[in-house]
């Protein structure tokens, strides 16, 4: 709108001066209203050229002759003074991720962050950290952190690697200490996180910038450590499978032993029957014909024994 303004301005000016110029010449073409024109015209120039606009993601730092205002310029419509200056800073949340592939962090190479265990094993943690500046200091980080020939992302830039990663890489590694490689990688992933959170808030203070939320995306181990326990872990699962092996052998070798107590047994009884049924027939000889008289048919033989003798019949009794 304010554009807007300000070509409507110039094109009364325009007007206005092109009016004057044609009366000087004693044109025949007359230009009403070529005074109010150029008054008017210069009036909404003036007024609206001091207007500065602050959007919603920004603020204004006001830069005086005598120096930087304490005083910063929050979202609307404001009038400066041309001889003043307007900064606008974004106080938007930035992120600021660390990870250990390749192109998905705040840079470009692998940026995790190494941070040793209490057992003095260092464990690699992908993490995020949402910042963003204090509207109501911007004037003093205007004033303090230099843009760093990056234009107007310089100074987010220069506090993201020089105030955000230092000051996360300090606070992780003395929350990491505290536990196990497990621990860390497991159980005490968000305990963790939440004391990052605690620590960082309290450091970057100083620098008047607000931590928002910091996640801890992924654990992981180095690459030697995650063999040895890779090779610990196989060992472990052999141990286990040689003794679910040693325990079915001693089961085949208890239900062997029973087995066999089983079969003496029931030798040592056939043994017994046999011997007490061989004392009954040595001492009652009569035996052996009721043996033979209890496995008969009724059926009489068709045929004569070898030497000729008939079968063995008491038909008397």
């Amino acid at each position: 709108m304010i554009a807007v303004v300000i070509i409507i301005s110039l094109l009364l000016i325009i007007y206005g001066v092109f009016g004057l110029v044609s009366q000087s010449k004693n044109s025949q073409v007359k230009y009403p209203a070529v005074i109010p024109s150029l008054i008017l015209g210069g009036f909404f120039l003036v007024v609206f050229s001091l207007i500065i606009r602050i959007d919603a993601q920004q603020v204004g730092v006001l830069v005086k002759p005598t120096g930087v205002s304490d005083e910063e310029l929050n979202t609307g419509w404001h009038i400066v003074m041309p001889w003043n200056d307007v900064h606008k800073m974004d106080k938007t949340v930035w992120v600021y991720t660390c990870t250990n592939a390749t192109g998905e962090g705040s840079k470009d190479h692998t940026d995790a962050i190494w941070a040793p265990t209490k057992d003095g094993i260092k464990m690699g943690i992908d993490i995020s950290v949402s910042w963003r500046i204090d509207p109501k200091m911007a004037s003093w980080i205007y004033q303090n952190v230099t843009e760093n020939d990056g234009g107007t992302s310089g100074r987010y830039l220069w506090l993201e690697e020089n105030v955000i990663r230092t000051k996360l890489k300090s606070t992780l590694a003395l929350s990491v200490s505290n536990y196990s490689p497990i621990e860390v990688y497991s159980t005490k992933r968000e305990i963790i996180q939440n004391d990052v959170i605690v620590r960082i808030k309290k450091e970057v203070g100083l620098y008047y910038l607000i931590i928002d939320q910091v996640d801890i995306r992924e654990v992981y181990y180095n690459a030697e450590y995650e063999t040895a326990i890779n090779n610990k872990k196989l060992a472990e699962q052999e141990a286990l499978r040689l003794v679910d092996v040693t325990r079915q052998k001693e089961e085949l070798l208890k239900q062997a032993s029973i087995n066999k107590e089983i079969a003496i047994q029931q030798a040592e009884g056939e043994a017994k029957a046999l011997q007490i049924k061989g004392s009954s027939i040595a001492s009652n000889p009569k035996i052996i014909e009721l043996e033979w008289i209890n496995k008969w048919n009724g059926a009489l033989p068709t045929y004569m024994m070898g030497s000729g003798q008939g079968v063995m019949l008491n038909l008397n009794k």
